[in-house]
């Protein structure tokens, strides 16, 4: 019973140690993923944000694609490998006037090498149309006298 005892305690030792070891091969940490764009007008222009990510992997991480939920955005990045402890950017941009007015989550997925194998990150917000000032508009009404 002593040595089943000390067999399990000495799984669990070595089980906690590796917990803190960085993945073995590439690996995408996203320090943020999500963003929110909060009220935006929409008919004010294109949005940007950068997504920032690290490899704390022990391989080179490479970005194969990344796939955007809606024809209201688009995304860059570089394809070069991101080594080990380094950093990189994914740029998104949302055009409000592509889409409907109101709330939004767009999704965006994130392929690569990386022991994850795929990412989502997230813009949202809210796209309202604002009013026109200073341009009123009325149907013409006949008014006769007699």
């Amino acid at each position: 019973m002593k040595i089943l005892l000390l067999t399990i305690l000495g799984c669990l030792c070595f089980t906690a140690a590796d917990a803190g070891k960085p993945a073995k091969g590439a690996h995408l940490k996203m320090n943020n993923p999500t963003y929110d764009f909060g009220d935006v007008p929409r008919k004010g222009g294109d949005l940007v944000h950068e997504f920032k990510f690290v490899n704390d992997g022990t391989a080179p991480l490479v970005i194969v694609r990344v796939i955007t939920s809606c024809s209201c955005l688009g995304a860059s990045f570089s394809k070069r490998p991101v080594a080990p402890a380094d950093s990189g950017v994914i740029r998104i941009v949302y055009e409000p006037h592509k889409s409907e007015p109101g709330a939004f989550n767009k999704v965006i997925q994130v392929y690569s090498n990386s022991v994850d194998g795929r990412d989502v990150i997230t813009v949202q917000g809210n796209s309202i149309d604002k009013p026109q000032r200073g341009k009123v508009k009325t149907d013409k009404v006949k008014v006769k006298y007699k």
